[in-house]
């Protein structure tokens, strides 16, 4: 049988690996899918994971589960040989260990890009997975638990301080369900008000969601300023050392919980760690049918999909455009990618992938939203559930749906679960106090 190795469990490997289960005859090929976590994330769910909308299990998909055909690793590839058509695949015990295979799939997405700015490192929390979200959830709610007990003044104000850096949809739709998160928790502390909360969304460039065009990008921040944001536009973070703020446009204030969502860039195993050719970006060169290379010097059984791939847009008038790398497309990519896989293993034809937009959507907190294709803008509630809509019939397995769908209709009827678990993230702390205490 031949071998297929897909390194990242991510969109496009998981609907990789899914579809090819079930278009290979058994016994036709061996597949092999490596990833450090045993989920897929559905990472447009993430924002309402922070504001309590979704519960956290429901936007991790396991790979075991789904993939029943396919043999899961969990590890994480560290070098790819492609001319020897070897992986070194490093786990969490053990040594390295190579792994040979005869197709190689690269979906092992992006990682978060940061800056050498000073306190980033160690204040600040990224929104890309499904642990980063709970951590911000419970640390905001936590925030107003501490500060209900403390009197007016700065110390309560920097407990109740936010501060998003990135204006694009994960910045945007983060900053969005947060605002709302906190507004509305402010019914279950009366010791609090609404001039205590200050939220700050820092973007560099001087307009937020670049995927929409101006007037509903402006649109956001005026609705965004009018719900009590306060919107630095133009702006970088100077410095966030021992929680306080310095931004570009002369404003210093102490900060609580500090959320970073400037971007991506390349996984650094796709741009220094494998023979496969790759652009000055450090994303691997793809054709159009998602074969690693160029149109006149191909690469044989190699393929890249999703975050790590230059992917050409054949449905753009520019020439040399791209795809964009969001999840409406790494989920698409991942399928086509399986047809493609097949097709080649039976000497037929693959096709090119092509996509056309469905459109921009996102989700500015509970029951605010904002929705364009081309021309069409449509805000406010109707824009809310459409979002709703397109994201619980996207994500994958029905489970998952039915389950998403069963939080939000309870919270329909009970609202919001306000309950902080920050405790989780230390759970001998309770147990060593006490065996402690009844040893002295």
């Amino acid at each position: 049988m031949r071998r297929i190795l897909i390194v990242g469990g991510g969109y496009a490997g998981f609907y990789t690996a899914w579809r090819l289960e079930k278009k290979l005859r058994p016994h036709e090929a061996d597949v092999t899918l490596v990833d450090p976590r045993p989920y897929m994330t559905y990472q447009p769910f993430l924002p309402e994971v922070t504001a309590g909308s979704v519960e956290a299990r429901h936007v991790a998909v396991s790979l075991r589960r789904h993939l029943r055909r396919t043999r899961v690793i969990a590890g994480s590839v560290v070098d790819i040989d492609h001319e020897h058509r070897t992986a070194t695949v490093s786990t969490a015990d053990g040594p390295e260990r190579k792994l040979g295979y005869d197709v190689v799939v690269v979906t092992a997405g992006a990682v978060t890009r940061t800056f050498p700015i000073p306190g980033v490192a160690d204040e600040a929390i990224g929104l890309k997975h499904v642990e980063e979200a709970v951590a911000i959830r419970d640390r905001l709610l936590t925030a107003f638990e501490r500060a209900a007990a403390l009197p007016a003044g700065p110390e309560r104000r920097k407990l109740l301080t936010v501060t998003v850096v990135g204006g694009g949809f994960t910045g945007v739709e983060g900053f969005g369900e947060l605002l709302s998160l906190g507004t509305a928790l402010l019914k279950h502390y009366p010791e609090l008000d609404a001039g205590d909360l200050a939220f700050h969304l820092v973007e560099v460039r001087d307009r937020i969601l670049p995927e929409v065009t101006d007037k509903p990008g402006a649109w956001v921040v005026r609705h965004l300023e009018k719900r009590g944001a306060h919107v630095h536009l133009g702006t970088k973070l100077v410095s966030a050392r021992d929680g306080h703020i310095v931004l570009s446009d002369g404003s210093e204030y102490d900060n609580e919980l500090l959320i970073w969502t400037a971007g991506n860039q390349s996984n650094p195993v796709v741009a220094r760690h494998t023979d496969l050719p790759v652009d000055e970006q450090g994303l691997f060169r793809v054709r159009a049918d998602l074969r690693i290379g160029t149109d006149d010097a191909p690469v044989p059984d190699a393929w890249a999909a999703g975050d790590n791939a230059a992917v050409p847009d054949l449905t753009s008038q520019l020439p040399g455009a791209h795809v964009v790398p969001n999840a409406q497309n790494a989920v698409r990519q991942g399928k086509r990618l399986a047809k493609n896989i097949v097709a080649d293993l039976r000497g037929r034809k693959v096709k090119p992938y092509v996509h056309h937009s469905l459109g921009t959507i996102a989700t500015l907190g509970l029951g605010q939203g904002i929705f364009q294709y081309r021309r069409i803008v449509i805000t406010g509630l109707l824009a809310w559930l459409m979002h709703r809509g397109y994201h619980v019939l996207a994500v994958p397995t029905w489970e998952r749906k039915v389950r998403v769908f069963l939080v939000w209709a309870a919270a329909l009827v009970y609202g919001r679960d306000v309950v902080s678990l920050q405790s989780v993230q230390h759970p001998r702390d309770a147990f060593v106090a006490a065996a402690r205490g009844r040893s002295r």
